[in-house]
This record gives structure tokens, sequence and C-alpha cells, in this order.
């Protein structure tokens, strides 16, 4: 018999503080300093602004966790936080913890009231819309732009590589947010063009990163709301980590829409932290699911039958599920 043991119950319980040890070392900009050259202790006290009392222990728990080597007392990144959590490199992903530490870590000490409320508990409680407080405040909306790019890299990629763009010629990506989706499909398939819709204020901020990106003769931005706009007509339409804003009645308006966009044999491709149909595997999947009962009003994530059924109720056929990287999985429907 395997041994009875509470391990898997304090490393869960107190998850928070391996969590918070990095994001606060992202906040620092630690990996981004290391990046330029390996530094003793002392050096990096003086240049992160630390107390000499915490110095020792922060440093060395990232050792301990992973992020960081030391050797003969000098601390360097290691290759994952070098290549990923260094501002300066264009594979940074560090906008989603940055995102977390700044919003999503002290929303969460509220999930109790949110089970028990069933209510959103994010800018909600000081009287204010989420998205009407990002939308406002350039600093903030290209923080959570930058965080959106940095939680769907992976998948992006793996859609730019693994759906079949040879039968297409076209695109739109609804919901676009900085634009990564649009421009790693546009990156390994030179043959497409492609459409970001988002509202207008994402504008300024897609179009540097499309530029950034040297593809701003075949990828273009279309200002809207699909709440009240039509979707851009093309042969594909895709929507990252939207449908799980909404409640179900807006999931299916926005399937319909994206049915009326496109062409005969065209296709709708939906990724989310797709649910197990099970629904006891993906435990990333279901915490996303109790990130939207945190941060929305009626958004839920959902399990592949649940996405194939609402899609086959608006009239798409030949729907399939695939997995794209970690916890992330496609949901595709032809017209």
């Amino acid at each position: 018999m395997t041994p009875i043991s509470p391990e898997n119950i304090l490393k869960t319980g107190l998850a928070f503080w391996p969590a918070k040890t990095l994001l606060s070392a992202v906040e620092l900009e630690v990996f981004t300093l290391l990046a330029k050259a390996p530094q003793d202790a002392a050096t990096l006290q003086r240049a992160l602004g630390l107390h000499t009392r915490g110095t020792l222990d922060f440093l060395d728990t990232l050792v301990a966790l992973g992020f960081l080597q030391r050797e003969e007392g000098l601390y360097r990144n290691a290759p994952e936080t070098d290549l990923f959590l260094d501002k300066a490199k264009p594979s940074y992903i560090g906008g989603i913890l940055e995102m977390a530490n700044n919003r999503l870590y002290p929303f969460w000490g509220n999930l109790t009231t949110a089970l028990r409320t069933g209510e959103r508990q994010n800018e909600k409680l000081e009287g204010k819309d989420l998205f009407a407080e990002l939308y406002k405040d350039p600093a903030r909306l290209a923080e959570f732009l930058r965080a959106m790019s940095g939680v769907s890299r992976g998948a992006n990629m793996a859609i730019a590589k693994q759906f079949p763009w040879l039968d297409y010629k076209t695109y739109v990506d609804v919901g676009t947010a900085q634009g990564d989706l649009a421009v790693q499909i546009a990156l390994k398939n030179p043959h497409l063009r492609g459409i970001g819709f988002d509202l207008p204020e994402v504008g300024p901020i897609f179009s540097d990163y499309v530029a950034l990106n040297g593809l701003k003769e075949r990828v273009t931005f279309a200002g809207g709301s699909f709440f009240t706009d039509a979707l851009p007509q093309a042969d594909v339409v895709l929507m990252g980590h939207i449908l799980h804003d909404w409640d179900l009645e807006t999931k299916k308006m926005l399937l319909k829409k994206s049915y009326d966009a496109l062409p005969a044999g065209g296709a709708v491709v939906v990724y989310e932290s797709i649910i197990d149909d099970e629904r006891s595997q993906n435990a990333f999947g279901l915490m996303m699911s109790l990130n939207m009962l945190v941060e929305t009003d009626g958004g839920f994530d959902f399990t592949g039958a649940d996405c194939i059924g609402w899609m086959r109720e608006v009239g798409f056929r030949d729907m399939r599920v695939e997995h794209l990287v970690g916890p992330e999985s496609m949901v595709v429907g032809i017209k």
C-alpha cells in the first residue's frame, strides 16, 4: 500500500509561497538583470534595492525552486527563466505574471466569498467595471494585452503549425488583444492574410506589435465590438481565451456570429484551457474557470463536449478537439 502522507495537502495549501516568490522576482526584474551578466548577492541587493535581511533567503529560494542557478557565489538565470522572463527578449511571457501579481493575487483572496455569493471579486468591489477600467488606462491596457500574449504564446505557436492552413487564405482573430495569435500564424504561413478584431483602443498596440514582427503588409486591424458589430469575413475565425469570459447565452451568440462570418467550408477555431470531459484531469482548466468566477459576472470554462454541442446548435459540422500544449486545446468546427 502507498503510505498516506500530508505532503500534497501542505504543498498545495502553501503554494502561495513559491508563487509570490516568483511574482516578486518578476516585479523586481531579477531575471532581466541577470540576463545581462551573473551577479553576486551584494551586487543584486544594491541593484534591486533590497534590504539585507531578506536578500539571501530570496535569491536562494529562487535557486531551490529552479528559477536561478548559483555557482561560486554568482547567481545566473536558469535556461527557461533566461528565455521566458527576460523583458529584453521577444520570447518574454512575464506579462501574465505581472497581471497575476498586480491584479489576480489580491482578488483570489476573496475566492471563498465568490463561492458563497456567485459574484465576481475584482474591480467591481470598488464600483468599477474591469474592462472599462483597463481600456481607459493605456498603461494597464498594455500590461493586460501583454499578459494575454504571455499566457497564449505556446498555444498560438501550436495553432500556427498544427492547423491545416494550406487549405485557407484568410483568417480573423476575434478579441485579438496584442495580436500574438495573428502574428504567429502569419509568421509560420506566408501565404495567409490576417485580421485582428478588437475594440478600437487596442489598435495602436496591435499595430506596433505587428510592425515589430515585420507583418504590417499581411496582418491588419479592424476595430469594433463583437457585441454590436458583425465579425470581419474570413476563411477561418479564431477565438482564443474569449468564450470563457462570458455566460452561456453570449458564448452561443459569438459562435453564431462566427458562423455568419465564414464561407461554406470555412472553419471556426476556439481554444482555451479546455476541461477534460470527465472534469477530473485538467486542473489548470478547472482553476481557470474559478478565475472566471472571481473575474467575471457569468464566465466559465468548459469541456470539449460542451463546446461541440454549442457549435452543433448554430450549424457547424465535423467538430473535433485537438490538444495544443500544456492545458490548452482547440475545438474546430466546419461550416
